[in-house]
This record gives structure tokens, C-alpha cells and sequence, in this order.
């Protein structure tokens, strides 16, 4: 079962960590999943999107787990690109799956909280949105383009208190201390595989992409205050972006935090504590684990 001729050494590594449940993985690869998006509150209310997106007769249900989510019965990104509520930044595109680590840090008014490879600057907007637009954080990433559509998005979504820095996180003075850092590392993609999607995947890659997880998260707890949460998350399935990052951090003296997610998102077998998530027609593969220093 390889519609998507899928690289072979990728079918390996997912027939080893997963045995006869690799069929469901295969399943989620090959299903065209809707167009999803989220609600700015800090611009607008969930009503009034759904009131717009009625009277343009546009279908649409919505996940019981987060009031702020949305998703198309139909149609795509056309029917929101170029549309009021997208240009003002009321709305973002954004998976359901990437949605899910921001929820789990829980960003509150207050709080020092650093998003360490934050473009396009999806969970930034959100974390700032989940604080009211009062929590205070710092967005870093390293690439110049990258950057120049995170702070693009910044802007068109109103996220007024984000500093954003053009810099390597991994370059940051460990002299600053945060309450909450949200890692979601570069990977693989392993978990986002659609159809007409271009896959990327080599046992070298695969270890280059672990390699740079690991430091990211050592950085990450030096940043870290005595008692503040770090969320680490990939849209990777498999083991060795998740579990075994997630075995280091714990390595590193981070204590590992349970994880729980609401019932029908469907998941894959992974660390204690830790949830990984099967892709499907809903989802996109995703890993989450959370830890306190």
C-alpha cells in the first residue's frame, strides 16, 4: 500500500515504529483533508464569521474542542483568500492539528512566552489570541523570508505585543528566562503527507532533523525559569523527532507532563505523557509533549 510512492525508507521507519497499525497511517497520507481555519478574537467574534461565511452560503462545522476552530464542508482556500474577514486578519488558515500545542502551553495574560521557530507565525497569533492579546512574547526565526511573513502576519492579525526577532533561537543569551516556551521544531513533515504533496525524507535528513531537535531543546530548558512549561511538538510521526526527544529532554532533567487531548482526535502509540496523532481525514499527524524545568 504506497499510492503516493512514498520514499521506500520512510516505509520502513513507519512499519517499524508502528507494525499493523502502519495502514492507518498510510490511509491519513492519502486523504484530502478540508480547509480549516481559526478565529482572531482579538479582531473579531466567532459569530460574526460564522454569519459571514452563511451569507455566502459557505458550509461549515465546527470541532466541540475549540469554539475558534473551523471547518469548510466543501470548497477551498478560494472561498476565504481575498475575502473581508482574511485580509483584516479576523480569520488564519491554519490545521486543526497545529492548533492543538498552543492550547496544551495555555498562554496567560502576564506570562514571558518564547516561540523558538515561530513562521509564518500560526501558533504565535494564536497564543497571543489565547491570552487575550496580553501575554508577552518573543518570536524568533532565522530565515529572512521566513521572517518577513512572520512579521506580515503579525501585523494582519494584530498581534501588537509579539516582539519578533530575525535570529537563530538557538543564538539567544541564556541570561533570558521565559515562563513558557513553545518548541515546535523543524522536522521531517513525516506527519503531513497529503496528496499532491512533494515528500522529503531520507535516513540522513531523518537524523540531521533529530540532531537539530535535540539542540534545540537544550537550549530551550537553559531558557527556561525554575517551574515554567516547555511544549515541544513536530508534524512528525515518528520516533525518533518525538519520543526520543522527548527521552532527552527528560535526560536533561525536564520533568515530562501529561499530555491530554479530547476524545475522537485519533491517536497513534507513543511516550507516556506524550500524544502523537494519526492523521486522518481531520488531522495531520502531530506529536506534543510537555515538560516543567
Amino acid at each position: 500500500m504506497n499510492a503516493l510512492n512514498l520514499p521506500a525508507a520512510l516505509i520502513e521507519r513507519l512499519h517499524d515504529a508502528y507494525g499493523e497499525r502502519v495502514g492507518e497511517v498510510l490511509r491519513g497520507y492519502e486523504t484530502a483533508r478540508p480547509v480549516t481555519f481559526r478565529v482572531n478574537p482579538c479582531k473579531t467574534t466567532r459569530q460574526e464569521v460564522a454569519d459571514r461565511l452563511n451569507e455566502r452560503h459557505i458550509s461549515f462545522s465546527q470541532p466541540e474542542w475549540y469554539e475558534d476552530a473551523f471547518v469548510l464542508c466543501g470548497g477551498g482556500e478560494d472561498c476565504l483568500i481575498g475575502t473581508p474577514p482574511y485580509e483584516r486578519g479576523e480569520i488564519y488558515l491554519q490545521s486543526l492539528s497545529s492548533m492543538l500545542p498552543p492550547i496544551v502551553l495555555s498562554p496567560r495574560a502576564g506570562e514571558t512566552i518564547l516561540d523558538m521557530t515561530a513562521a509564518p507565525g500560526g501558533k504565535t497569533t494564536q497564543m497571543a489570541a489565547l491570552s487575550g492579546g496580553k501575554a508577552l512574547i518573543t518570536a524568533c526565526e532565522r530565515d529572512a523570508i521566513r521572517y518577513e511573513r512572520l512579521c506580515f502576519n503579525l501585523r494582519r492579525q494584530g498581534a501588537e505585543r509579539v516582539s519578533a526577532l530575525h535570529t537563530d533561537a538557538l543564538t539567544l543569551n541564556d541570561g533570558l528566562k521565559f515562563d513558557k516556551i513553545l518548541l515546535d521544531a523543524p522536522c521531517t513533515g513525516s506527519g503531513t503527507i497529503a496528496p499532491g504533496s512533494r515528500v522529503r525524507f531520507s535516513d540522513a535528513y531523518l537524523s540531521k532533523c533529530a540532531a537539530l531537535q535535540k539542540k534545540l531543546i537544550a537550549k530551550a530548558l537553559r531558557l527556561l525559569k525554575p517551574g515554567g512549561m516547555l511544549v515541544y511538538s513536530t508534524c512528525s510521526v515518528l520516533p525518533e523527532e518525538n519520543d526520543d526527544a522527548a527521552a532527552y529532554a527528560v535526560s536533561l532533567g525536564a520533568r515530562a507532563l501529561p499530555v491530554q487531548l479530547p476524545v475522537g482526535i485519533p491517536l497513534l502509540p507513543s511516550r507516556q505523557r506524550t500524544v502523537c496523532v494519526c492523521p486522518d481525514e481531520l488531522y495531520e499527524g502531530f506529536y506534543i509533549a510537555a515538560f516543567i524545568k
